[in-house]
């Protein structure tokens, strides 16, 4: 049985996009009740797309 190993260079650009995606995350967690605050009906979910949507974009990220 072979094991894929990755060399390392690819894994740290992954490992960074991964520790942003993980702050946004918080962040949204974080700011959700003041904004549920001045808009009642506004979900998590479009929360959270609000706070992914005014990131600055990643130059290295490939969809």
């Amino acid at each position: 049985m072979r094991h894929h190993v990755q060399p390392r260079d690819s894994v740290q650009p992954r490992n960074e996009q991964v520790r942003k995606e993980i702050q946004g995350f918080l962040r949204a967690v974080n700011s959700y009740p003041d904004r549920v605050a001045k808009e009642p009906r506004i979900s998590f979910q479009q929360h959270l797309c609000s706070i992914f949507s005014h990131a600055p974009a990643d130059p290295r990220r490939r969809d």
